[in-house]
């Protein structure tokens, strides 16, 4: 009599399985990174207090920092503990942190120190420190950022950071965010990159591909973005003047790209503005 063959053992369900766990890989790790780059999670006063403390993990001070703008915006008394630190960070050699930074100390309008540290800010090397110390400046009712707002409703022209032979990476119409690449500068001292540090849309290279640029020469224009007018318009409608008109009516006609709301916004401020040089 023939022996019984032994079962064999079923590769489906390992299939299956493996399926299954690549599956959850691929839904889990978006997840994963979403939640160590969103700056919504909360954060007790210890978590706080060591990620300020930790200037290994920027993001974590912006996290931190995030997490304070909150509190202060609900009028937390805790928040204030951290004050010093804050005010500190102005000086932070990390962009995003003193971008960050300036955005928070104007959440709350009674401190004189943040006042004076914005202030300082409008001073700063990079461009959106020098915005955001602006429009946080007009929450203490104080227009010393006024050239800066109005400059965002305009092109921004960024310059070259190297000396060398500018390879373009990008075409006209092309969105920018601060940090994208937008060109190589190729010298002696090797190929490297050339940064946006402010968000836009690519309007027109300022400097030909293949062409020799020096350093801190303007190369492209940035027109501005949909965040940034919007940003400037609402500030303009507390604080702008009958020279500033011309900005803001190119927007009250709409502007291809951009949403209705920044049109009607537009026409809210030239309102304001019209308003207040009636009553002076």
């Amino acid at each position: 009599m023939p022996e019984t063959p032994k079962p064999q053992s079923s590769f489906g369900g390992r299939w299956a399985l493996g399926i299954l766990a690549i599956a959850l890989l691929f839904v889990l790790m978006p997840f994963l990174f979403w939640n160590a780059t969103w700056f919504g999670r909360p954060m007790n006063d210890e978590q706080v207090s060591k990620a300020l403390a930790d200037h290994s993990h920027p993001r974590d001070i912006q996290h931190a920092l995030a997490q304070l703008e909150t509190r202060i915006e609900t009028r937390d008394p805790s928040a204030r503990k951290w004050y010093p630190q804050i005010i500190q960070l102005a000086g932070d050699p990390v962009d995003e942190i003193r971008v960050t930074d300036a955005w928070v100390m104007g959440q709350d309008n009674s401190s004189e120190d943040f006042h004076r540290t914005l202030l300082q800010l409008l001073g700063d090397q990079n461009p959106m420190v020098r915005r955001n110390a602006a429009l946080s400046l007009v929450r203490f009712k104080d227009d010393s950022g006024h050239a800066q707002i109005v400059a965002m409703l305009r092109p921004f022209e960024l310059n070259s950071p190297f000396e060398g032979k500018l390879d373009t990476r990008l075409k006209a119409g092309d969105v920018v965010n601060p940090g994208t690449m937008v060109a190589h500068i190729e010298s002696s001292a090797g190929k490297r990159e050339m940064r946006s540090n402010v968000p836009g849309t690519l309007d027109r290279w300022l400097a030909a591909n293949g062409s020799s640029v020096t350093a801190s020469q303007p190369v492209l224009s940035l027109l501005p973005s949909e965040g940034m007018v919007w940003e400037a318009l609402r500030a303009l409608y507390l604080t702008g003047n009958s020279e500033d008109l011309p900005d803001v009516a190119r927007y009250a006609r709409g502007v291809d790209g951009m949403s209705p709301q920044i049109a009607q916004q537009a026409l809210a401020t030239l309102a304001a503005i019209r308003g207040r040089n009636q009553s002076n």
